[in-house]
């Protein structure tokens, strides 16, 4: 038995290592982009069309309350053992989903793999932060961000191939043999810290805290869509999530073990990442759930991949994480990063915020790889700035809690984006005499080819009028994170241990090799 606390170098071959998170990371990302594709065909055989949101909605819900547990359950009890059952679960929600039998059990088996793919997403960001130390970290959390692309760009071709050849149920089945493998892989390569000696779980906070989550991503999912926001159905939703909120706080602060410390957030590089990360998915999904509609209606591009329309934009990601994690281990340096980040972000949301029927591919596309840019700059960044914030024992609790406010702000965000995307077409197709039904701002291109000029028109010019009104608010969100990210305090990233400066060193852990 042996006592450590942070790493003073990563593993010789610590790459191959996380090749094997990498691919279970994978999955979890990978899940929605793929079962999109599949939509239309699973309602054929299941029928349930007006479930049909809560096959995504359940897994994002799932995930989202999930991802805060999983991450204290690691720093409790383990990161391996933790990250390894989560695999198990998600497989075997993948398997019972390809095999549901109506539309009720898919959405039930969904939330079963949701719940899974909440611990692949916070255990990937925990496990490099304990094998991997500040300075060197950056290096290797480039390749979250290439995962996160892969899954965005391949997973709609990926889905369709496989739907079109294969059957739906193959979009479920698909997971498990690459799952089993990541699983092993795991197994045999990962060395971590064992369990904390008389651990506690925080029962009644994860309870507070799952109710909360589940009525915040509700209140974002149906307010507006599906149910008026004076709705009874929304209205309740959101007494539930004022209520739990400091309900949770308020266990937090009670508990041995709390699932979020709040003391977290008396380190103001913690509580001003977590407002980036918000920003990071604001910028994100918005972008992500929109702009392929811009470039399929008004530009006219191909809807055969959409995944395919976003490379403009997830390219830059990719290759400005690489730099910036490069010359970040290399000078040690780092507050620079957020900064160009906010710009880059608001200067890209500026630029979209003025794009037209006239509005050409390449001008469009290097709009996005402005905003692709600021996203690389900051999206692995704020989870490394965040972990180096705190003790060794909550690195795991950092990770969740970045991972979480990014999902928080995306919901929000789709919500809000939504809500000012369909105002703007139903405002310019009713001035036309045209429909008021667009099918939540989408009309694909034979429903468009139909209609008469002057409201073919005017649904283009509603659709560019809704891109601009997205990302003038955007622009508006990554401004005020542009002004958090001018306040983080650049403490050295440290090789051992503490934060340099910050909390007083974590208690030495007992630890076993697995």
């Amino acid at each position: 038995m042996t006592a450590t606390t942070a790493p003073i170098s990563a593993p010789r071959n610590v790459r191959w290592i996380l090749l094997g998170v990498m691919l279970a990371m994978l999955l979890g990302m990978l899940d929605n982009m793929i079962i999109g594709t599949a939509m239309p065909t699973i309602v054929g055989e299941l029928g349930g069309l007006d479930r049909l949101s809560w096959v995504v909605s359940a897994y994002t819900l799932a995930t989202a309350a999930s991802t805060p547990i999983w991450a204290k359950l690691g720093d409790l009890f383990g990161r391996k053992p933790n990250f390894l059952t989560s695999i198990v679960i998600f497989l075997i929600g993948s398997g019972l989903s390809g095999a549901a039998q109506n539309m009720d059990q898919l959405i039930g088996f969904r939330v079963l793999q949701g719940i899974g793919a909440g611990g692949l997403a916070a255990g990937a960001f925990a496990i490099i932060g304990e094998l991997i130390p500040p300075r060197e970290r950056a290096k290797y959390m480039g390749m979250t961000a290439s995962v996160m692309a892969l899954a965005t760009i391949g997973g709609p071709l990926v889905g369709g191939l496989v739907t079109d050849h294969f059957g739906w149920r193959w979009a479920f089945y698909l997971n498990l043999p690459i799952g089993l493998i990541a699983l092993v892989w795991c197994q045999l390569t990962l060395h971590l810290t064992a369990k904390r000696p008389n651990a506690k779980i925080d029962y009644l906070g994860a309870a507070l805290l799952t109710v909360t989550i589940s009525a915040i991503v509700l209140v974002a999912t149906w307010g507006g869509t599906q149910y008026a926001w004076g709705s009874p159905q929304v209205i309740i939703t959101i007494a539930i999530a004022v209520l739990g909120l400091p309900a949770f706080l308020w266990s937090q602060t009670r508990a041995a073990e709390p699932i979020i410390p709040l003391s977290l957030f008396a380190n103001r590089n913690f509580t001003l990442t977590s407002v980036l990360s918000v920003m990071v998915g604001v910028a994100m999904f918005g972008a992500v759930s929109f702009l392929p509609l811009f470039q399929q209606t008004v530009q006219g591009a191909s809807a055969s991949n959409s995944g395919l329309l976003l490379l403009p934009m997830m390219v830059p990601i990719i290759v400005v994480s690489q730099i910036a994690g490069r010359v970040m281990s290399k000078t040690g340096r780092y507050k620079v990063f957020p900064i160009l980040g906010g710009v880059l972000l608001t200067a890209g949301s500026i630029a979209l915020a003025t794009v037209g029927t006239g509005t050409s591919r390449l001008e469009s596309s290097i709009y996005m790889a402005l905003l692709g840019a600021g996203m690389g700059f900051l999206m692995q960044m704020t989870v490394l700035i965040a972990q180096n914030s705190v003790q060794m024992k909550d690195i795991g609790a950092a990770s969740g809690v970045s991972t979480l406010f990014r999902t928080l702000g995306g919901s929000f965000g789709v919500a809000l984006f939504g809500a000012l995307f369909n105002r703007q077409i139903t405002g310019a197709l009713a001035g036309a005499g045209g429909p008021a039904e667009t099918h939540g701002g989408h009309l694909d291109p034979t429903m468009l080819s139909n209609l008469p000029t002057v409201v073919r028109d005017a649904y283009l010019h509603g659709v560019a009028s809704g891109i601009n009104s997205i990302f003038t608010w955007a622009a508006v969100l990554c401004a005020l994170g542009l002004v958090a990210a001018l306040f983080i305090v650049e403490v050295p990233l440290r090789q051992l241990g503490p934060p340099a400066g910050g909390a007083p060193a974590a208690p030495k852990e007992t630890v076993s090799q697995s």
